[in-house]
């Protein structure tokens, strides 16, 4: 069966996104599965698959398509991944992350509602939050522990 696209993707924008390929792939285990390359070589637009997630990755291409790096280091999306594999360890991805490159702006930490995550920039700035379900937890428990009050609308 062939691969699915699913109904949410991101799209992050790169000055380099050639070498945004090579960090996504090196740091956090992407697949390349589209790329789209123009005459001159130049990156139009590539997908990337991550488990059952995907994120596109493309260049510049309008005044208002910047990369943090050309709009002093500011955005208005982050990017969350979810580790699905339960035998996989964030503690582990976040070495890998760094060795590729990654800063680590928050190292790893078991949050409240029971998922362990870290969060880091690329080379051109975007910040990524990876997380991995650590302990199955439930709103009452988070509310008990931490004074916020959770409202679940519909059930995942």
């Amino acid at each position: 069966m062939a691969w699915k696209r699913p109904a949410l993707t991101s799209a992050v924008v790169y000055k380099d996104p050639r070498a945004a390929l090579k960090f996504l792939e090196d740091a956090f285990g992407f697949e390349i599965i589209l790329l789209i390359e123009g005459p001159d070589g130049s990156v139009g637009h590539s997908e990337m698959r991550f488990g059952s997630g995907a994120v596109m990755v493309g260049s510049e291409w309008t005044a208002e398509h910047k990369s943090p790096a050309s709009i002093g280091g500011l955005m208005t999306q982050t990017v969350h991944v979810q580790l699905e594999d339960p035998n996989d360890s964030i503690d582990a991805h976040c070495e890998r992350a760094r060795a590729a490159g990654a800063v680590i702006v928050a190292e790893p930490e078991t949050q409240f509602y029971g998922d362990r995550t870290y969060r880091c920039k690329d080379p051109e700035g975007h910040i990524w939050t990876i997380g991995q379900t650590v302990a199955a937890t439930t709103p009452e428990e988070w509310e008990a522990q931490t004074g916020l009050k959770t409202t679940v609308f519909k059930e995942w």
